[in-house]
C-alpha cells in the first residue's frame, strides 16, 4: 500500500425524530476515549435556531470491530457563559475537539463559542469526560500588529503532548483557523490573488501557550490557559480541492510517519442551473514532523473525501464533508488504521476507515506558507 485509503463505514448518528436538541441537525463530533476505554462522541447538537449545544454519546461496535451506532447519553455542555450567549436567547457551544493532555493528565476541550461578538475559541477541562469546567476563551498575543483575540475563530485542537515552539521551549501548541476580514469564500472566490491581512486566505496557525495553568485544583476557580503567542502559519489554500480556504480539522494524532491530521479545504463548484456560488467541503491529510509539527512532512494533493453520499450532498449546507474527530484503533491491535467521524452536510455524522500506508505517497505538497500562491 502505497497511498492513504479511506473507505466509508456508513452513517453513525442522524437527529433523533421527535428531539427538539436535535431538529435542526447532529454534526461535526469530537470522538475520544474515556477512562474506561469506551469511545465516546461528543456531537454538535443543533435546535431551532441554530443553537447549539454538545451532547455526549457511547460508540457501539459490531463484531468486526466497526462504529455501528451510539448510545445518547446527554449533554455536555450548553451555552451559558457570556461569551455563548446571543441576544434573544440564541447561542452556541460548537464543533468540539477533544484531546488527552498528558502533562496536564486532563482531558481539554476546544469548542466554538458563538457569542453576539462572533465564534471564538473557546477550553473546557474534565478528568472523567462527563464533568467539565470552562476554562474561558482563548487568549492571544499580538501577530503584526493585529490583535488575533478581536478576530473571529475556529477549528480549534491541540496537541496531546509539550511541543517545541519556535524557541525550543515545550508548550501546549494549538492549531486553529483566524478569520480575517475580508478572507471568507464568498469574498475571496471572486479574487485569485492574496487578500491584505489574511495572508492568503483562511489558513491553518499554529499557536503556543505555557503548560502551567493556575487554580485546577479541586475547589479552586476555574483555570485559564494562555495567552497563546509565537503564531505561525502552518499551511494555507494550495490545490484546486482546498483553493477558497483549509481549516483544522481532526486533533493531532501520532502515526508512524508524524502527527496526523485529517483537515478540510473549500473550493467553488461548476453549476450554471444553480445561481449564486455553490461550495464543496472536501477533507485532505498532513503529516507534520513528531519533533518540530511546523514542519509539514506529506499534504495530499488530492482530497481522500469528497461528498458522493445523498447524505454528504444535501442536508442543511449541501456537499459537505467535514472531519473532526479521530480514533487510532489501538484496540483492535491495528496501529495504522484511523477511523475518522465528519460532519455530513451539517445534518449527520458519518465515519470513514483511514489506513496509513507503511511509506509516504510520493509527491504530497510539503508546502511553505511563506512561498507565494
Amino acid at each position: 500500500m502505497s497511498e492513504f485509503q479511506l473507505r466509508r463505514l456508513g452513517m453513525i448518528m442522524e437527529p433523533e425524530p421527535g428531539n427538539p436538541q436535535e431538529i435542526e441537525g447532529v454534526l461535526n463530533p469530537a470522538a475520544i476515549r474515556g477512562p474506561d476505554g469506551d469511545l465516546y462522541l461528543f456531537p454538535r447538537l443543533v435546535a431551532k435556531g441554530n443553537y447549539s449545544r454538545i451532547g455526549i454519546a457511547r460508540v457501539r461496535f459490531n463484531a468486526a470491530g466497526d462504529p455501528a451506532g451510539v448510545e445518547r447519553l446527554g449533554v455536555a455542555l450548553e451555552p451559558e457563559a457570556d461569551y455563548e450567549l446571543q441576544p434573544g436567547g440564541r447561542g452556541g457551544c460548537e464543533d468540539p475537539r477533544i484531546t488527552f493532555v498528558e502533562p496536564l493528565q486532563r482531558y481539554l476541550m476546544t469548542y466554538t463559542a458563538f457569542s453576539a461578538q462572533g465564534p471564538r475559541i473557546a477550553f473546557a477541562i474534565s478528568e472523567d469526560l462527563f464533568h467539565w469546567k470552562r476554562l474561558g476563551l482563548a487568549t492571544f498575543g499580538v501577530y503584526q500588529g493585529i490583535d488575533i483575540g478581536d478576530v473571529a475563530d475556529k477549528d480549534a485542537s491541540v496537541f496531546p503532548v509539550a511541543i517545541p515552539n519556535p524557541s525550543g521551549k515545550p508548550e501546549l501548541a494549538m492549531l486553529h483557523r483566524p478569520l480575517f476580514p475580508g478572507t471568507r469564500p464568498e469574498e475571496t472566490v471572486h479574487d485569485a490573488e492574496s487578500r491584505d491581512v489574511d495572508l492568503d486566505r483562511e489558513s491553518i496557525w499554529i499557536s503556543y501557550c505555557s503548560m502551567a495553568p493556575e487554580g485546577c485544583e479541586d475547589g479552586c476557580e476555574p483555570c485559564r490557559l494562555g495567552p497563546f503567542s509565537c503564531h505561525h502559519r502552518l499551511a494555507t489554500p494550495v490545490s484546486p480541492w482546498e483553493r477558497l480556504k483549509i481549516g483544522g480539522g481532526t486533533p493531532p494524532v501520532l502515526s508512524r510517519h508524524g502527527w496526523l491530521i485529517v483537515y478540510h479545504g473549500v473550493s467553488e463548484m461548476a453549476d450554471a442551473s444553480t445561481p449564486g456560488h455553490q461550495f464543496c467541503y472536501s477533507a485532505g491529510v498532513m503529516v507534520l514532523s513528531k519533533d518540530h509539527p511546523h514542519v509539514i512532512r506529506y499534504r495530499s494533493a488530492e482530497p481522500v473525501l469528497t461528498p458522493m453520499l445523498p447524505e454528504e450532498r444535501i442536508g442543511t449546507i449541501a456537499n459537505v464533508v467535514f472531519p473532526t474527530g479521530i480514533d487510532r484503533r489501538d484496540d483492535l491491535g491495528s496501529p495504522d488504521r484511523f477511523d475518522v467521524y465528519y460532519g455530513m452536510a451539517d445534518d449527520r455524522i458519518g465515519v470513514a476507515r483511514l489506513d496509513v500506508p507503511e511509506c509516504l505517497p510520493p509527491g504530497g505538497v510539503a508546502h511553505s506558507p511563506e512561498a507565494k500562491v
